[in-house]
C-alpha cells in the first residue's frame, strides 16, 4: 500500500486535491471525510438554482462513482472530533480513527450568526451549502415580502434570491453602501440602481437590533438600531464566515481566524496541510498574509497542497490572483486580487453601467473591482503577478485599453 493521504472536506480545494494526487501518484491511498451528505457540487451555481433558474441535475460535479473511478475513499456524514498529530491519528464522533502519514485541512467556515435577538426563529436562512440552497429556493417561492442583512458578496447573492422570487425586500445595510470597503459611493450606486431595478430596496445606516417573531416562532419583522420596522417573513443573513478549525484544537497548528499556512500551504504541524477558505495564507506577489474565498484559488491551493504532500518537501509555490465575478445583473461585475487592501486607490466612471476602481499598496497593484467592462482583467492580473509598480502610473491604468508595454518601458525609464 503507498502513502495514506486522508483530506478532512469534499469542496473545491479537498477534491482538487484528492485529484492532483491521484494523478501523480497511482499507488496513493487516498481518504475524503466531509460532513456533508453529499459529493463536490458547484458552489457558484447553488445561488442560480436558489433563483429558480437552474434545476438541481446541473449542480452536482462528482457522482459517487468519479470516487470510484480514482480509487478514492469518500465518507459522507463523517464528524471528526480531534487529531492526533503525534500518532498520525484522525478521531470521528462514532469512534472510528483513521491513520495518515499526510493530512490535509479543507473544511472551509460556517456561516456566522447574527448576535440578536429571534436570529435563529424559522424563515431565517444562511446560505453555503447545496442544503441551505435547497431550504432557500423553497421559502422564497412561497413568501412575499424580504429582508436581506449583510452588505459583501455573500449577501447580494441572497438579494438577488429576493428579486429573482419576487419577494418584496429590504436590504439593511450598516453603511451608506454596499461593499464599502472595496467600492466608492460612485461603483455602489450601479449596483445600488440595479437592487432597485430588480424590486430589492437599499437601506443604508441600518441593520438589525433584532428580529421579531409571530406565535409560531416565525419570523416576521427586523428592527434596527433607528427603531424602523421592515416586516419580512423570509430573511438572509450573510455577515461573514466562522472558520471550522474547533477538530484541530490540540494539535498545535497556528490560526489566526483561519488556518496560517505557508506558501506551500503547510501548516505549523508537520505533515499537515490546508487549503482553501479556511486558509490564511502567505501571499507572494503582495509579501503578505491574506485570505480569499474564491472557486479558483481554493481549487489551486488543493492542488499545490497535493503536491507538496506527495513530494513531501517544498516543490510547488502558491501564486494566484484570485477573481470573483457577480452575474446577477444586466452588466457584468468582477472583482479581482485584493480590492479591500491597499494604502491608494484610483477610480474612473466610464457610463451609467462602466466603473474601474484599483487598489494599491506600497506602489503595487494589488487588486479592484470592475464593473461593466472586464476586458482588461487579464492586463491587470499580469500586472499584479509581475509586481510592477505601477502607483504613479493611474492615468494609463485607468484607460479603456491599457498599454503594459508603455507602462514596463515608464518603469524602466524612472
Amino acid at each position: 500500500m503507498g502513502t495514506s493521504h486522508v483530506i478532512v472536506g469534499d469542496g473545491i480545494a479537498g477534491s482538487s486535491a484528492a485529484e492532483t494526487i491521484r494523478e501523480e501518484d497511482s499507488d496513493a491511498d487516498i481518504t475524503v471525510l466531509t460532513d456533508e451528505g453529499e459529493a463536490l457540487y458547484n458552489r457558484i451555481l447553488i445561488k442560480e438554482f436558489a433563483k429558480g433558474k437552474l434545476p438541481e441535475a446541473p449542480i452536482s460535479i462528482h457522482e459517487p462513482d468519479w470516487y470510484d473511478e480514482r480509487d478514492i475513499t469518500l465518507e459522507l456524514n463523517t464528524h471528526i472530533s480531534r487529531v492526533d498529530p503525534a500518532a498520525h491519528e484522525i478521531h470521528t464522533h462514532t469512534g472510528e480513527v483513521y491513520e495518515y502519514d499526510k493530512l490535509l485541512a479543507a473544511t472551509g467556515g460556517t456561516p456566522a450568526q447574527l448576535p440578536v435577538a429571534n436570529s435563529d426563529a424559522e424563515g431565517v436562512h444562511h446560505f453555503w451549502t447545496f442544503e441551505d440552497a435547497r431550504h432557500i429556493r423553497e421559502h422564497a417561492q412561497s413568501a412575499e415580502t424580504g429582508i436581506v442583512v449583510g452588505a459583501g458578496l455573500l449577501g447580494i447573492d441572497l438579494a438577488a434570491v429576493c428579486a429573482a422570487q419576487n419577494l418584496d425586500a429590504n436590504y439593511l445595510m450598516r453603511g451608506n453602501r454596499w461593499w464599502r470597503y472595496a467600492l466608492s459611493v460612485d461603483g455602489a450606486d450601479i449596483v445600488h440602481n440595479a437592487l432597485v431595478e430588480k424590486g430589492v430596496t437599499p437601506v443604508f445606516g441600518s441593520g438589525v437590533d433584532r428580529f421579531e417573531v409571530d406565535d409560531d416562532g416565525h419570523v416576521e419583522t427586523a428592527v434596527d438600531p433607528n427603531g424602523d420596522r421592515y416586516d419580512g417573513e423570509f430573511c438572509g443573513i450573510a455577515i461573514g464566515l466562522n472558520y471550522n478549525t474547533e477538530w484541530l484544537q490540540d494539535t498545535g497548528i497556528e490560526t489566526d481566524d483561519g488556518i496560517v499556512v505557508d506558501k506551500y500551504m503547510q501548516t505549523s504541524v508537520e505533515d499537515i496541510y490546508a487549503a482553501g477558505d479556511i486558509t490564511r495564507y502567505y501571499d507572494t506577489i503582495i509579501d503578505d498574509y491574506a485570505q480569499n474565498g474564491s472557486w479558483g484559488s481554493a481549487k489551486e491551493q488543493g492542488a499545490v497542497a497535493a503536491k507538496n504532500m506527495i513530494a513531501d518537501d517544498e516543490a510547488s509555490e502558491f501564486q494566484w490572483v484570485s477573481t470573483y465575478s457577480i452575474t446577477h445583473f444586466d452588466f457584468p461585475f468582477l472583482s479581482f486580487g485584493h480590492p479591500t487592501r491597499g494604502d491608494d486607490e484610483a477610480e474612473r466612471t466610464y457610463s451609467d453601467v462602466e466603473w474601474r476602481r484599483l487598489a494599491f499598496e506600497n506602489g503595487q497593484l494589488v487588486g479592484g473591482v470592475l464593473i461593466g467592462d472586464l476586458s482588461q482583467q487579464s492586463t491587470f492580473k499580469r500586472i499584479m503577478r509581475e509586481q510592477l509598480e505601477v502607483a504613479d502610473q493611474r492615468t494609463a491604468l485607468l484607460e479603456p485599453d491599457v498599454d503594459v508595454e508603455a507602462l514596463e518601458t515608464g518603469i524602466e525609464a524612472k
